[in-house]
């Protein structure tokens, strides 16, 4: 049995196909146009997902969408109307885009699919919580779904058992912890919906000072967790911006302008609006908790990507076990949608297949079609064995050299965790500098992530679970900070753990690393520009290679030495193809 899911129209696009409850299949659109946070119908996904599975459009049992377009439609509009004529811009944008696209969603799937059979519809936030409930192998979790909004919700509380999902508490638009976030993304210079890891990445470095002003002006918080917002300091419910100049007032200064020097004030600010978001959210786990009395819970939604909220769930609430979807905001929705069809709309049983193992879920290449790429255009290479790889490229990474690691099918979600990931040695003091400035070209304040193998993640960090998705943020330990290029300036790291069957070869390749330096861990970060999506062909592979300062690119079972590269000849700057920020 066969189910596409579909997710697209906002941000991040994106198709995920089901076959027998096992998701085969899952990829955001982005990776196919190499327009980062794609919103288009995800024809490329759709057709990717189906050729992956070897089946057709025929063969799918039904289609689902992750929202109901009237219903949030319906709640445009009354927002437009409420604050209406303020809003007037914003509508005259945004309705076209409603009436010739949006909501003709049945249309466009059928005719662009050629697609005759069923397309069913679920809440935003339902296929947020099926995205995480239903694929984390859990027979029963507290679910808490966060983003900036859906329909009307803007957050829910719930419970999953067996195959069924119940959410019984909501905060509706436009009280929005998402939201709310992404006004300080917006006031501190980065894009929304782009930019709010950046803001996470940048609060460590200043002091919550705005802590007590944003809780007593901006938000008003109960003990629960629920909460309300002082619209009168928001722009987004009714205009082009996320904030307004009653906001700018209470702050004392206006948005920092984009790409412009960050300043002490900037940081204080960041720090003080994770620590608002770390705040609501922990009231929030704690209060569901005493609702259900589970010892797990489940996160999805935008907001469950901020992983240093995750990893304080972990430590300062009674629930034991954690899972975040990799692809935790709208483009996992896609697998969510699909999931609830099948296991609770159709009653299917859920069993051990139904856990999403891993996150290798896009586009692979064999090493046939790499070899040829690279034949093709008479590219340098060297060919390895497996085993031999492995140690080569550890050896590499020992040597101090910052390779590109494209190997296998490539990672569903934002993050990077070893099919499309730039690897460098932590100890490096130089590594971070070296790869912000030199290949990602990205602001130098951002962290790196470290990999590492899951049995020595307890003897180097502060975390008492496995963390595959790198979705959880915990201390390194005091006696094992040897270790700079992965260690956040408060001493923090963004932890993904690797087992042998999650990623045999990654695997390996750390394993072979540890054995030449005692050290189990390498600095992992995407294989992208800044203002690209993550790699997903040869191509895309070896052009960030050249435009960049990698030393190496292992792809397949090939290892290219960018001394021996000639000279990459463009006819236009690259940069100018993609947003920066």
């Amino acid at each position: 049995m066969y189910i596409l899911g579909i997710s697209c129209f906002y941000h991040d696009s994106a198709a995920c196909l089901i076959k027998d409850g096992e998701v085969v299949a899952a990829v955001q659109e982005e990776r196919f146009t190499r327009k980062k946070h794609d919103f288009s119908f995800p024809t490329n996904s759709i057709n990717y997902c189906l050729g992956e599975a070897g089946t057709g459009v025929k063969d799918l049992f039904y289609v689902g969408f992750y929202e109901k377009p009237f219903i949030k439609f319906e709640r445009i509009l009354a927002t437009y109307l409420a604050t209406w004529p303020r809003s007037f811009p914003s509508f005259i944008k945004a309705i076209p885009l409603w009436l010739h696209e949006k909501l003709w969603i049945p249309q466009i799937i059928k005719k662009t699919l050629k697609y005759e059979g069923e397309i069913l519809y679920i809440d935003h936030h339902l296929a947020h919580a099926a995205s995480s409930y239903l694929v984390s192998g859990f027979d029963e979790a507290a679910i808490l779904t966060m983003d900036g909004v859906g329909e009307w919700e803007t957050a829910t509380y719930g419970v999953g058992r067996g195959s069924t999902i119940e959410l019984f508490k909501e905060i509706r638009f436009p009280h929005s912890l998402g939201l709310l976030y992404s006004a300080f993304t917006y006031y501190l210079g980065f894009k929304v919906n782009s930019g709010e890891y950046k803001v996470m990445g940048l609060a460590p470095y200043g002091k919550p000072r705005f802590y007590d002003l944003i809780m007593d002006k901006l938000v008003k918080v109960k003990p629960d967790g629920s909460f309300k917002m002082d619209m009168r300091y928001f722009a987004y419910d009714y205009g082009l911006k996320m904030t307004n100049k009653r906001f700018y007032s209470l702050f004392g200064r206006p948005p920092r302008k984009p790409e412009t020097k960050l300043e002490g004030f900037h940081e204080d600010v960041a720090a003080s609006i994770q620590k608002v978001c770390e705040e609501i959210i922990l009231r929030m786990a704690r209060n569901l908790h005493s609702q259900t009395g589970l010892r797990r819970i489940c996160l999805a939604g935008g907001v469950a990507l901020n992983c240093v909220a995750n990893g304080r769930i972990i430590r300062e609430t009674p629930f034991r076990e954690i899972f975040v979807q990799p692809a935790a905001g709208d483009a996992g929705a896609a697998v969510g949608v699909a999931a609830y069809i099948y296991y609770t709309l159709l009653g299917q049983n859920r069993d051990s297949s139904s856990r999403m193992a891993n996150a290798f879920l896009g586009p692979a290449y064999s090493n046939e079609v790499i070899k040829e790429y690279l034949d093709k255009n008479n590219i340098a290479y060297t060919a390895y064995d497996s085993a031999a790889l492995a140690k080569a490229a550890a050896k590499l990474i020992a040597d101090q050299k910052v390779i590109g690691w494209f190997e296998g099918r490539m990672e569903f979600g934002p993050r990077a965790l070893g099919a499309r990931s730039i690897l460098a040695d932590p100890r490096n003091p130089d590594a971070k500098n070296i790869v912000n400035s030199k290949i990602k070209f990205r602001e130098e304040f951002r962290p790196f992530a470290p990999t590492v193998l899951v049995e020595k993640a307890d003897e180097f960090f502060s975390l008492a679970i496995p963390s595959p998705f790198m979705l959880l943020v915990a201390q390194v330990k005091e006696d094992k900070r040897f270790m700079p290029s992965i260690t956040h300036v408060d001493g923090s790291a963004r932890i993904q753990t690797i087992a042998p069957d999650e990623n045999p070869l990654y695997y390996d390749v750390i394993n072979e690393f540890y054995a030449l330096t005692g050290c189990p861990v390498v600095l992992n970060t995407s294989f992208n520009l800044r203002g690209e999506p993550l790699v997903m062909s040869p191509r895309d592979a070896y052009l960030c290679f050249m435009r960049s300062g990698l030393d190496y690119l292992v792809m397949g079972n090939f290892i290219l030495d960018k001394a021996k590269m000639p000279l990459l000849k463009e006819t236009v700057d690259w940069r100018k193809q993609f947003e920066l920020d």
